[in-house]
């Protein structure tokens, strides 16, 4: 008798744990089908009004940034474009676009459609002057061979990003960086991963376009007031920020100032960073 009530216990057990298992694959396809958040802010429509050309033939990356890859990369950044009413939502991804539409841009001053309608047209940096490799930083130690050039929306960069992307997305990016060149959805997480992480002493991209940073006493010493110029500091800083007139801030400003108008709302003030002086 205790045999039998042991085998139908089991028996029950077993049907559990199917029973269960199969909840979980539902309710992971429910999950994969359900619409992005980030789909009511940018429908398929305004994407390909925004990026008229990133299929264009003249363009190396045609077909690599599609609109489904864009989306299900910000399933795993759940507060893009979520943080705030409905104007800072909106900014906020304005901005975000127009920074990516710069880094991949390949358009020049009179090409069709204005020079801010061609964004996406690149994957990974042409003809780079290095290997990118920092190799005073022993946390994240060049693969040798590897090179660390500009991949993806955000042209990530330098081996401490690539291997602290990976850690955080789950790709090992010190050994295989390329996967950034590759896949497009691991593509867009890398840029939105950069856009929403903070590295002191730089803020995240994120806080600075939804309110949520406050300078610092070191931040208002060096001028560096909030706004889309900020985030051009942040991103590239560097190399841009503190030269008066400089073409990459102003190509960056006029595709934000293009998206803005497409998403209906206004740029904010402070949009290049001339006046400001890098991050240390």
């Amino acid at each position: 008798m205790e045999k039998q009530i042991s085998l139908f216990l089991c028996l029950v057990l077993f049907i559990f744990s199917i029973s269960s298992s199969l909840h979980e694959t539902e309710a992971r396809k429910h999950n994969k089908y359900k619409p992005a958040p980030i789909m009511s802010l940018v429908p398929r429509s305004l994407y390909d009004q925004i990026f008229i050309h990133k299929d264009n033939n003249a363009c190396p990356a045609k077909g690599f940034y599609p609109y489904e890859a864009f989306v299900e990369a910000t399933r795993s950044f759940p507060r893009f474009g979520s943080v705030g009413n409905s104007w800072t939502r909106r900014r906020e991804v304005a901005a975000f676009l127009a920074q990516i539409s710069h880094e991949t841009t390949g358009g020049w001053a009179t090409a069709p459609d204005g020079p801010y309608a061609w964004g996406l047209c690149f994957k990974e940096e042409v003809s780079p002057q290095s290997n990118y490799c920092d190799a005073s930083n022993t946390q994240w130690p060049c693969v040798p061979g590897k090179s660390y050039k500009g991949r993806g929306p955000i042209q990530l960069s330098w081996n401490y990003n690539y291997g602290q992307a990976g850690r955080a997305l789950g790709f090992d990016g010190l050994q295989n960086p390329e996967l950034v060149a590759n896949n497009s959805v691991l593509a867009f997480k890398t840029a939105l991963w950069f856009w929403m992480t903070e590295q002191t002493p730089k803020p995240s991209c994120h806080d600075v376009m939804v309110n949520r940073y406050r300078p610092t006493k070191a931040d208002r010493a060096a001028n560096r007031t909030v706004g889309y110029g900020l985030v051009t500091n942040i991103i590239n800083g560097g190399l841009e920020c503190g030269i008066p007139g400089d073409g990459r801030v102003s190509d960056r400003v006029g595709y934000f100032q293009r998206y803005a108008q497409l998403f209906k709302v206004t740029t904010g003030p402070n949009l290049d960073c001339e006046n400001q002086r890098p991050f240390s």
